[in-house]
């Protein structure tokens, strides 16, 4: 297998961007963009650090992220599984990126920019359900945001199909890595209920 390990050979194998390519890019949230994060209720965070990389699905019942400034938007980190993956990379690195996905729609829209993490009171207030609020909020400052071309999701046709049927269930993964452990049929059965109340 040949390796490529100089960019002008990388390069030298497709095309020149086109004008689109490059002049859709912007440093802050513009009007539309704006708009277009602030309908997005998923995206996958994706952070580098000591241990490698990571890429984190994150999702909320509105807006998945909070616009702070037009440089700037918050992420509350609501519970998960305490691996705390992506947050021990934010903490020693900082570099992130972001894919948002709207259902329906062909378009993602990229962020690349730094974040840090913090506890502060009136941050996670800000994300206040009911008493319940984020142990923490990953706040990133915005670098580039930018659409990204439409002909990955066209290829996969992600929003007109299910191809669920036969494949292994969390519950059957868990229990395979587990030896039988944890999961099983009832983890399957059982977890949108037992999640309604873990939520936040």
């Amino acid at each position: 297998m040949a390796v490529i390990k100089d960019i002008a050979a990388l390069e030298a194998l497709y095309g020149t961007p086109g004008d689109a390519a490059l002049r859709k890019l912007s440093s802050k949230l513009t009007p539309l963009y704006r708009r277009w994060i602030m309908a997005s209720r998923f995206c996958v965070l994706s952070t580098v650090g000591d241990a490698g990389t990571d890429g984190s699905p994150r999702g909320d019942d509105g807006p998945v992220v909070s616009e702070l400034d037009p440089k700037t938007l918050l992420m509350p980190d609501w519970r998960g599984n305490n691996r705390l993956d992506s947050l021990r990379n934010i903490v020693t690195d900082g570099r992130v990126s972001l894919i948002f996905l709207v259902p329906g729609s062909t378009t993602a829209v990229r962020v690349n920019g730094h974040a840090v993490l913090t506890d502060d009171a009136d941050l996670r207030a800000r994300f206040d359900r009911g008493g319940k609020q984020p142990a923490t909020v990953i706040v990133i400052t915005l670098a580039e945001v930018y659409t990204q071309c439409a002909k990955a999701i066209l290829r996969a046709d992600i929003w007109n199909r299910d191809d669920t049927e036969g494949l292994p269930r969390a519950g059957d993964i868990l229990a395979d890595m587990t030896g039988g452990d944890i999961g099983g049929g009832n983890y399957d059965r059982d977890y949108a209920q037992y999640a309604k109340t873990r939520m936040w």
